[in-house]
């Protein structure tokens, strides 16, 4: 496993100006959100861009995963809008460009996937024609990542359509089971969810992981904590991962938090190395 810590959890300062002390501390894996000030796929600057991040990633020594899920970098207004079952054909059509841009964004970084989630219900339509945008939707940005050679981690995301492993489930049967639809979970999201104990409930999915988000939370109450201060049981999860020889990132996600990034950088590294340590069979984080 990989620590790693995402570009949302640095603030004041460019995430790019961040990562020589991530290093530091061991970091060796990012997850990049795309947003206004962070590889915006919408700018003209874009190509310059790509080239300052792979070399800064390379000096780094560090891997990444690109995530979509900036607030408001599709409509200022409305958090996180338009999504992948928004009403509004165009605005599915919007979320789907904004996908394909990402795909193309990590296969020119050599991304290890490209995290997404469905969105939240703004209608009152029935349960199948919501079933209907997403898959549809998602369709036409599954054949973009084929096409590119990307990996889709799909996240499960408390107040959304998809909200546990069980809805990722019913997605992937929906779809068929598509190879480049892969998972992104949240420790804390499952927390949130109820889907405990995590390491169990995790267990039937592990072998699709392409993408972890770590963070602590508390049952019904969807807000990320720093390590050690909610509910989850860290040891017995990452001891899940590493049985599975799951190899890539744990990101470390506390945007709530960025104001103080390298206080909780370091006590993250910190806490994250002494659980795994004491995990009877789990694999140090590198």
């Amino acid at each position: 496993m990989r620590l790693g810590y995402s570009t949302n959890s640095i603030g004041d300062i460019h995430p790019l100006n961040a990562l020589p002390l991530l290093s530091d501390l061991g970091f060796t894996s990012l997850a990049i959100t795309l947003d206004h000030n962070v590889l915006n796929p919408f700018s003209s600057t874009l190509p310059a861009e790509i080239v300052r991040w792979r070399a800064a990633l390379k000096a780094a020594g560090m891997s990444c995963v690109i995530e979509t899920g900036a607030r408001h970098l599709l409509e200022p207004l409305k958090k996180h809008e338009p999504t992948l079952v928004t009403a509004d054909q165009t605005g599915r059509d919007r979320r789907s460009d904004f996908l394909k841009r990402a795909i193309d964004i990590a296969a020119d970084l050599d991304a290890l996937c490209v995290s997404l989630w469905s969105g939240v219900v703004g209608d009152s339509a029935a349960e199948e024609a919501i079933w209907q945008r997403l898959t549809e939707t998602l369709r036409h940005v599954l054949e973009h990542a084929s096409a590119r050679g990307v990996v889709l981690g799909f996240e499960p995301e408390p107040g959304m359509f998809i909200d546990t492993l069980a809805r990722y489930g019913q997605l992937l049967k929906r779809l068929d089971h598509p190879p480049s639809l892969q998972l992104t979970i949240d420790s804390g999201h499952m927390e949130c969810m109820g889907e405990r104990p995590i390491a169990v409930v995790l267990q039937p999915w592990v072998h699709h992981l392409v993408n972890v988000h770590i963070d602590d939370m508390l049952a019904c109450r969807h807000e990320h904590l720093p390590l050690g201060s909610g509910a989850v049981a860290f040891a017995p999860f990452l001891a899940t991962l590493a049985a599975a020889g799951y190899t890539g990132g744990l990101h470390v996600e506390l945007p709530r938090q960025s104001h103080r990034w390298p206080e909780i950088a370091r006590q993250s590294a910190n806490f994250l190395r002494l659980v795994t340590m004491a995990s009877k069979g789990a694999v140090c984080c590198r």
